[in-house]
């Protein structure tokens, strides 16, 4: 009767002060998260109750596993295997305890300067998060090697391995060339502030929001809801265009090709009218110009002004169909046509100096009628070119 009530007591015993100290634990926290709203610490330090269970349990049974005497001839395998757990829920309890302590420090920070300096928040964010791998990386190595180490065969090739610990790093270093080179790069940008989680940035063309930085890669979300993931050792050795860099303002550019009647003045004036009415445009500034003419066209250009990428794309996008609709309706005659009248031929001088010796010094046609009035149709009110 013994044999059997000593396992159930030491096994059932350790289950079931780790069910009530895990519950305590769990409503000391919960009753602290209430009282104390202004911190999300409590309420982080709750995810880690199922690794503080496990050391808890393994503790426990650990400890007065002897005094069970349960399977005798098993008994240093059973050990080993509760160290090992110990081990590995003391390891993931640690990284629980650190995330909830590093997640509450950025919270404040956050919450303190988010209307001041969101870019510093980002990057501070872009850190912390960086941070948090190393000490998971840290951590897990540390469990792993102490796990290791509970093995006596480990324990006698210890020597060896620190002997050839020098070959080892060289062989690891160069055979590990690329990885280790991203994960500097990744260090670098992390505390370079070259590129941090939130930036609106333009890589090869894409134009997206850097999602996720690791230390050996980096995804960019783009405006189409792809993932373009990067090594982040390209963003330290080559170009790129980071629009959140410095300020969020930007200054956006529309372009239009119209004919050389249009109006430009009444476009001037309809660029103030739409952009008023756009919520997207800041107020800071705008501007219409011609800045280039072709034969057949002139290039008028405008800019305007946004808090940020997001709202500068909804302003030129407004800006460019509103301005196209109001040609198209308003002034036809400025969009861009192929003219098909007769090409005007140039004056043949007689001796008087007057054009074909016609002394009004116009230039005829072959039917007699000015190629002025060619170039329209036969209602010459209409105002509107022939296309």
């Amino acid at each position: 009767m013994e044999n059997l009530l000593r396992p159930l007591i030491v096994v059932g015993g350790s289950v079931v002060l780790t069910l009530v100290i895990g519950w305590a634990t769990d409503f000391l926290l919960r009753k602290a998260d209430e009282r104390h709203h202004e911190t999300p610490l409590w309420g982080l330090l709750r995810r880690g109750r199922i690794p503080y269970m496990l050391v808890l349990f393994a503790a426990l049974l650990r400890g007065s596993y002897d005094e069970a005497e349960l399977l005798p001839s098993r008994a240093d395998a059973i050990g080993r295997t509760l160290t090992l757990v110990l081990i590995g829920s003391a390891a993931w309890l640690v990284i629980r305890i650190a995330a909830a302590i590093v997640e509450t420090s950025y919270s404040r920070y956050a919450s303190a300067r988010a209307h001041r300096d969101p870019a510093r928040v980002r990057r501070v964010r872009t850190q912390v998060t960086l941070i948090m791998r190393v000490v998971s990386a840290i951590v897990g190595v540390v469990a792993a090697a102490t796990m290791l180490l509970t093995f006596p065969a480990f324990r006698a090739a210890g020597a060896s391995l620190l002997a050839s610990a020098g070959i080892l790093g060289i062989v690891a270093g160069v055979a590990a060339q690329s990885t280790l080179s991203n994960m500097f790069a990744g260090f670098q940008i992390a505390f370079g502030d070259m590129v941090r989680i939130g930036d609106t940035v333009v890589v090869d063309g894409e134009w997206g929001t850097v999602e996720e930085i690791t230390l050996t890669f980096l995804t960019v979300h783009t405006w189409d809801e792809r993932r373009i993931t990067m090594p982040v050792s390209y963003f330290t050795s080559k170009p790129f265009e980071n629009w959140s860099r410095g300020t969020p303002q930007m200054t956006g550019i529309v372009f239009w090709h119209v004919d050389h009647s249009a109006p430009v003045e009444a476009m001037r004036e309809k660029l103030r009218d739409i952009l008023r009415e756009c919520p997207a445009w800041d107020g800071r500034a705008y501007n219409l110009s011609v800045t280039d003419s072709t034969p057949s066209t002139m290039q008028v250009r405008a800019l305007v002004t946004a808090k940020d990428a997001d709202d500068i794309w909804t302003v030129r996008v407004a800006v460019r169909e509103q301005m196209m609709g109001w040609l198209a309706d308003e002034h036809p005659y400025a969009l861009p046509r192929v003219n098909t009248a007769d090409a005007i031929l140039p004056p043949s001088r007689n001796g008087n100096g007057n054009a074909n010796g016609n002394g009004n010094g116009h230039r005829p046609s072959q039917d007699g009628v000015p190629a002025q009035q060619r170039r329209y149709h036969g209602n010459h009110n209409s105002g509107r070119p022939e296309r």
